[in-house]
């Protein structure tokens, strides 16, 4: 089980990684480059689940959080010998510390 300063820092790291997913300007480019992809197809399901994955904090957060986590728990031997069930419940605390990140900052952008 990860302790509460890796759960910290995987969030902040999983806010960072969501932010760049969806919001930062270098991804930008890549972002258009799908959007166009579907409008080419718009009644295309996979290709709206991908835009909306790219374009959601909560989707892009969920999924970033979870790299994260298991490229950590691998690359410190904590992967083996924990139930599958607490590592779920792991991703689950991470993305959503990450996710109350991007709020925090979603709110303070828009003056909420």
């Amino acid at each position: 089980m990860i302790s509460v300063l890796e759960l910290a820092l995987l969030a902040f790291a999983g806010y960072r990684g969501t932010q760049l997913v969806v919001h930062d300007s270098i991804l930008d480019d890549a972002r258009l480059r799908i959007d166009a992809w579907q409008q080419k197809r718009p009644q295309s399901r996979l290709r709206a689940m991908l835009v909306t994955l790219i374009s959601c904090v909560y989707c892009s957060g969920w999924w970033v959080s979870g790299a994260l986590l298991a490229t950590w728990l691998l690359a410190t031997k904590q992967w083996h010998g924990t139930p599958v069930v607490v590592h779920l419940v792991e991703w689950a605390a991470v993305a959503g510390a990450a996710v109350l990140l991007n709020r925090w900052d979603d709110s303070l952008r828009h003056g909420d």
